[in-house]
């Protein structure tokens, strides 16, 4: 087996639920940089920026770099940028995230003539925005997902996540998102594209078969899967193919590493 060079790891479930961290992320960090591997931070949360990601890492201690970050608002405006010109309005159902980064792209954010809605987790939902993005989709607007998580991790067990919200407006619209995130690859690809690392030297942690560990195996790398998150003992046990290492938090992953 090629010799591993790099981690890629799934940040909520796997490095903290919420605010509050999962063991020390000081600390697996540590673990990680004395392995000598590098690491990159792959999320379909599309709430944050990359630079509100660096303040929860700073608010436990620990200090990355913004190169090594990659989140599904990032990906879904890089491929809205493929797809149209700067200036292109946009409606969007998300957080801060999302918005920076489509703004960053040139794109205009708007409610009315969009050219595509965007949609992601949106803490603040109602069903105003529910009914223009079905009435957009309706008139001929592309139908983008940042990610297709149904729940997210919480100190006080799953809340909806973003696929919650996508399936709210696929209900009303009759038309399916493409989505970007995980399980997708493109992200994936593009952070060992820039750790210059091959999938086969890489190890994709996180705490969801469905997108972490089969985003990881559509890419070519190895998967490990932590059960501090979503997915329970059980579910990951039944995974086909099984991801290649099963433990119950980070810190028990990293110590099985050579």
């Amino acid at each position: 087996m090629t010799a591993l060079k790099a981690l890629l790891l799934d940040m909520d479930g796997v490095l903290w639920r919420g605010t509050q961290p999962i063991g020390s992320v000081t600390e697996n960090l540590a673990t990680i940089a004395a392995k000598g591997l590098k690491v990159g931070f792959v999320t379909n949360n599309s709430t944050l920026t990359v630079e509100q990601y660096q303040e929860k890492f700073r608010k436990f201690g620990a200090e990355v770099e913004a190169k090594q970050i990659y989140t599904s608002a990032n990906a879904a405006a890089h491929y809205l940028s493929q797809q149209f010109a700067a200036g292109s309005r946009i409606y969007v159902v998300g957080e801060t995230g999302i918005q920076q980064a489509l703004e960053t792209r040139g794109f205009t954010l708007a409610d009315t003539d969009c050219i595509a809605v965007v949609a992601g987790l949106d803490r603040h939902l109602t069903y105003d925005k529910l009914r223009t993005a079905t009435q957009l989709i309706a008139k001929g607007a592309a139908f983008i997902g940042t990610n297709p998580d149904r729940t997210l991790p919480s100190p006080d067990g799953p809340v909806p996540g973003a696929g919650s919200i996508l399936a709210a407006i696929q209900a009303a619209s009759g038309v399916q998102p493409t989505i970007i995130g995980k399980p997708g690859a493109a992200g994936f690809m593009a952070a060992m594209d820039a750790m210059g690392v091959t999938p086969q030297e890489t190890l994709m942690i996180g705490d969801r078969v469905d997108t972490d560990v089969a985003g990881a195996q559509a890419a070519g790398c190895r998967a490990g899967l932590v059960l501090s998150g979503i997915t329970t003992e059980a579910e990951a046990h039944a995974w086909q193919p099984a991801p290649d290492y099963i433990a119950a938090d980070l810190a028990t992953l990293l110590a099985t590493l050579p």
